[in-house]
C-alpha cells in the first residue's frame, strides 16, 4: 500500500507539470510532430514491463487485439493528444491542465451510454459543478482566454474520456501497462502514418494554404537539438513513460479509485507549477474555477471510494 501511494504522489507531480514542460518546448517541435515523438518514447519506456505482463499472463497478442490497439490509439493518441497539444499551444498550460482534468466527469457518461453503468445524483452534481467552473475561467462576458484554447481543451478532455471508457472494456483481458503500451505504439504508427502522408507535395500545398498549416509537411526530426533534448526527454520519459508507469502500479497497488487522486489534485497543483515555472498569471476567476473543479472531483472521488466499499462489503456477505 505504501508502494502505491509513493506512487499517487509521484504520477500526481509528473502528469501536473506536462503542460508547462509541453509549453517549455512547444515552441521548437510541430505540435504533431511532438506528440508522435514523445508518445514514442512513452511506448519504449512502458515495452518492457508489457512484455513481461504477456509473458506471465501467458497471453499471445494475435490480429484481433492490434485492432483493439489501433482504435485505442487512435482515439488517444491521434485525436485526443492532438487536440491536447493545440490547446497546448493556444491557450496557458494552466487552462489546459485545470480543464483537461475534468475529463473523468465525462468519463461518467460515456460509460453509462456505452457500458449501462449508472449515474448517480453525485455525478450530476459533480457535473454541474464543472460545467459552472469552466464557464467561470472562459469568462465569457470578458473573455481574456483564447477561445480555441478552450475549445481544444474540452474536445481533449471528451474524447481522452471516450478512450478511457473503450479502454475499460478490454482492460481486463490485457491489464493496463499492456494496454497503455500497444495503444501508444500503435498511436504512434498512425501518427507516422500522418506524418508521411502531410509530406506529399500536392497535399501539402492545400494543407498549407488554409488555416491548418501546421499539418502540412509535418517534420520527424527537426527541432531535436542539444538545447530541446532535456524537455524532449523530460515529457517522453519521465511524463509520458514513467508518469504512465507510476499511474498503472498506483492502480495495481491500491485500487482505480484510488489511483484517480492523480487527476484530482492535478488542477491545483498544475496552476501553482505554471505561476512560478512559466510565470502565468492566475486571475481571480481562474482560481475561483479551480476551487470548484477541486469540489466536483472530490463529490466524485469520495463517492466512488464509498461506492467501491458497499460493493465489496456485497461481496464478502455473498461469499459467506
Amino acid at each position: 500500500m505504501k508502494q502505491g501511494y509513493i506512487s499517487i504522489i509521484l504520477a500526481t507531480v509528473l502528469f501536473s507539470s506536462m503542460e508547462v514542460a509541453l509549453k517549455l518546448i512547444s515552441g521548437q517541435f510541430n505540435p504533431i510532430q511532438l506528440t508522435f515523438l514523445r508518445f514514442l518514447i512513452g511506448a519504449v519506456i512502458l515495452l518492457p514491463a508489457a512484455l513481461k505482463s504477456l509473458k506471465d499472463k501467458k497471453i499471445l497478442l494475435n490480429k484481433d487485439d492490434f485492432k483493439v490497439f489501433a482504435l485505442l490509439g487512435f482515439v488517444c493518441v491521434v485525436v485526443s493528444m492532438t487536440f491536447y497539444q493545440l490547446a497546448i499551444l493556444y491557450s496557458k498550460a494552466s487552462i489546459v491542465a485545470i480543464l483537461f482534468s475534468c475529463n473523468p466527469i465525462f468519463v461518467i457518461f460515456f460509460a453509462y451510454f456505452m457500458l449501462s453503468e449508472k449515474i448517480y445524483k453525485t455525478t450530476i452534481a459533480s457535473l454541474v459543478i464543472s460545467i459552472i467552473a469552466i464557464i467561470i475561467i472562459m469568462n465569457p462576458f470578458h473573455m481574456t482566454n483564447n477561445i480555441y484554447g478552450i475549445l481544444f481543451t474540452i474536445l481533449a478532455a471528451v474524447t481522452f474520456a471516450l478512450y478511457g471508457v473503450i479502454g475499460k472494456k478490454f482492460s481486463k483481458k490485457y491489464g493496463g501497462v499492456v494496454q497503455t503500451c500497444f495503444c501508444f505504439i500503435m498511436g504512434s504508427a498512425e501518427m507516422f502514418l500522418i506524418i508521411l502522408v502531410s509530406k506529399i507535395n500536392f497535399l501539402a500545398q492545400i494543407i498549407y494554404q488554409s488555416k491548418f498549416k501546421i499539418f502540412s509537411n509535418i517534420p520527424i526530426l527537426k527541432g531535436i537539438t542539444l538545447s530541446s533534448i532535456p524537455g524532449l526527454i523530460f515529457v517522453g520519459v519521465f511524463v509520458t513513460g514513467l508518469g504512465y508507469t507510476f499511474y498503472l502500479l498506483a492502480m495495481e497497488k491500491t485500487s482505480a479509485a484510488t489511483a484517480s487522486l492523480v487527476f484530482y489534485i492535478k488542477p491545483a497543483l498544475a496552476p501553482i507549477l505554471a505561476l512560478i515555472i512559466l510565470r502565468e498569471v492566475i486571475n481571480l476567476n481562474t482560481i475561483l474555477g479551480i476551487i470548484l473543479i477541486v469540489i466536483s472531483s472530490s463529490i466524485t472521488f469520495i463517492s466512488n471510494k464509498k461506492r467501491v466499499k458497499l460493493e465489496e462489503v456485497e461481496v464478502k456477505e455473498e461469499l459467506v
